[in-house]
Order: structure tokens, then C-alpha cells, then sequence
């Protein structure tokens, strides 16, 4: 019997206007009505993960960041997984040796040094999520991180890594070279205690090798008292990985690449058809 379910949300939970359906919205609710612990996992900040869920009046626990960060329904900070600072310096020297472009998410918001690239990069992981969506519907989302207040334009990172008062969780590398990206991953290998994973096809997430959704899944279902064999995921990308090599049931959406769908148990419908909610209401 499942008892969790958690879900990724681009690509899975959201189609491709960025929207939590009726239909989605309504296996959930009936989950959660039946005692079934519904949980986001996203590489989404909190902020914005909660600008959907609030949007579709949906109250549940969030893993953001891929496992960095842990909510309570309520909102309220449960975990929270951090680079070193070291870590951190680290892997922006790598990048920026490398002319990688990367963003930096932290416990005080999402912060970028180049508004046009931070774009980019949110319109990679839209195209990867929904290939079939127009262009013009993928730009006007990537926009609307920026006109929302989700990502902070800032000239320079040095007070990221410099203020205590910052926790850096991830960094959102992008870049369309394909020999850059291999040799960024490479020359990360070298700093200990990272995960490295991507949610699109021209990006890098780097994060502690704590902070993965399937390490944040497992804690979170323990401290409940729910088997991770009494758990079902759903993602479609890359950074859902953890979380099907953990879960009792792995669900992958109709629009992932065949590549993950080989790893789950099960392949579920699109995001644009609705694939969550059919995966929800196959196991109530």
C-alpha cells in the first residue's frame, strides 16, 4: 500500500503553462483525504514552488532544491542540507574557469549576475520539461521568475559567499556547449561531497551529496514512519534519479526521455495529459 507520494513539478506536476491542473489538483486532494502523505520534490526554490502550489490553493510538505531545503506544510524550515562555503568558492572558480554561466540559490533567495543567461537557463529546463510547448509560452514563463521577484539580479556573488548569513544550497550552471558542460563536470569531481545532475539538457545542478531528493525522500518518509517500499515518486529528469532508486514505486512521466523511463517501474501519462494524477488514482 502507498503511503507517500512525492512528485517533481516541471515537466511532472506542471504542464506546460506552468499551472497545476484541475485534475491533478483533484488526485491529490483525494490522496491527501485518504491519509496518503503528499509531498512536492523539486529543484525549485521554496519560493518558488509555493508560487504554484499557492496558486492552485495546494497545502502540502516540499523537498525544494533537490533536497537542500525541507518545508512543512506550513512552511516552516524541517532540514536543510548547505555547500561549504569552501565547497561553494570551489565550484564558482570551476565554473567561471570554465565560462560557465551559473546562478546561486540560497536560504535567502535565488540570485543571478546576468539577468538575459539567468533567462536561458529557465528556458532550457522548460523546453526539456515540455518540447511540444510554443517558444513563446516558454519565454513569457522564464520571464516571469524575474518580473515575480523570484530571482535577484545582483553585480556581484561576493557577499553570497562572504555573509554568514547566506547558506548556499545550489548552483544552477548552463551552458550550450556540450564540450563545456563535460569539462565542468569533469573538473567537479575533484571537490568532495558534491551531486551533480541536471534538469535540463544544457545545465548543471550542484548540490551536497546530501542534498538529493531521494535522500531527502528517505529522511523525510523516516521520520514518519513510512517505508520507502510504501512510497511512490514521479519525475522525469536527470535529478529524479535518486528518487527512483529509493521509492517502492517509480513513476516515470510519458514525456521523459526514454533513458529514464528504463529506470522507473512504471510510465505514466503526460504532464500535458495529466500524468500525475492518472499515477495517483492507479494506486488509491
Amino acid at each position: 500500500m502507498i503511503k507517500c507520494i512525492a512528485s517533481d513539478m516541471d515537466g511532472t506536476l506542471l504542464n506546460a503553462y506552468q499551472k497545476i491542473t484541475d485534475e491533478n489538483k483533484a488526485a491529490i486532494l483525494k490522496a491527501q483525504e485518504q491519509g496518503v502523505e503528499f509531498v512536492v520534490a523539486t529543484g525549485r526554490s521554496y519560493e518558488e514552488a509555493q508560487f504554484v502550489l499557492e496558486e492552485a490553493e495546494i497545502k502540502c510538505p516540499v523537498i525544494c532544491v533537490n533536497g537542500a531545503e525541507v518545508r512543512s506544510k506550513e512552511g516552516e524550515l524541517i532540514s536543510s542540507n548547505p555547500l561549504s562555503k569552501a565547497q561553494a568558492r570551489e565550484i564558482a572558480h570551476i565554473l567561471r574557469d570554465q565560462g560557465i554561466y551559473f546562478e546561486i540559490y540560497t536560504n535567502q533567495g535565488t540570485y543571478t549576475d546576468n539577468e538575459d543567461k539567468g533567462i536561458s537557463a529557465i528556458i532550457d529546463i522548460f523546453t526539456s520539461a515540455n518540447p511540444e510547448a510554443s517558444m513563446e509560452l516558454i519565454v513569457s514563463g522564464a520571464k516571469e521568475r524575474f518580473e515575480k521577484g523570484l530571482v535577484h539580479v545582483v553585480g556581484s556573488y561576493d557577499r553570497v559567499f562572504e555573509d554568514d548569513d547566506y547558506q548556499i544550497y545550489k548552483f544552477l550552471a548552463f551552458s550550450m556547449s556540450e564540450k563545456e558542460q563535460a569539462s565542468g563536470k569533469e573538473a567537479l569531481k575533484k571537490i568532495d561531497g558534491l551531486a551533480v545532475s541536471s534538469s535540463g539538457y544544457m545545465n548543471i545542478e550542484i548540490t551536497s551529496e546530501q542534498a538529493q531528493k531521494g535522500v531527502a525522500l528517505e529522511a523525510f518518509t523516516s521520520k514518519r514512519g513510512i517505508e520507502m517500499s510504501e512510497t511512490m515518486a514521479i519525475g522525469d529528469n536527470e535529478n529524479d534519479l535518486s528518487m527512483f532508486a529509493r521509492a517502492g514505486r517509480a513513476v516515470a512521466m510519458g514525456n521523459a526521455s526514454f533513458e529514464i523511463q528504463m529506470e522507473c517501474d512504471v510510465v505514466t501519462a503526460t504532464n500535458d495529459e495529466n500524468g500525475v494524477a492518472q499515477a495517483i488514482l492507479e494506486v488509491l
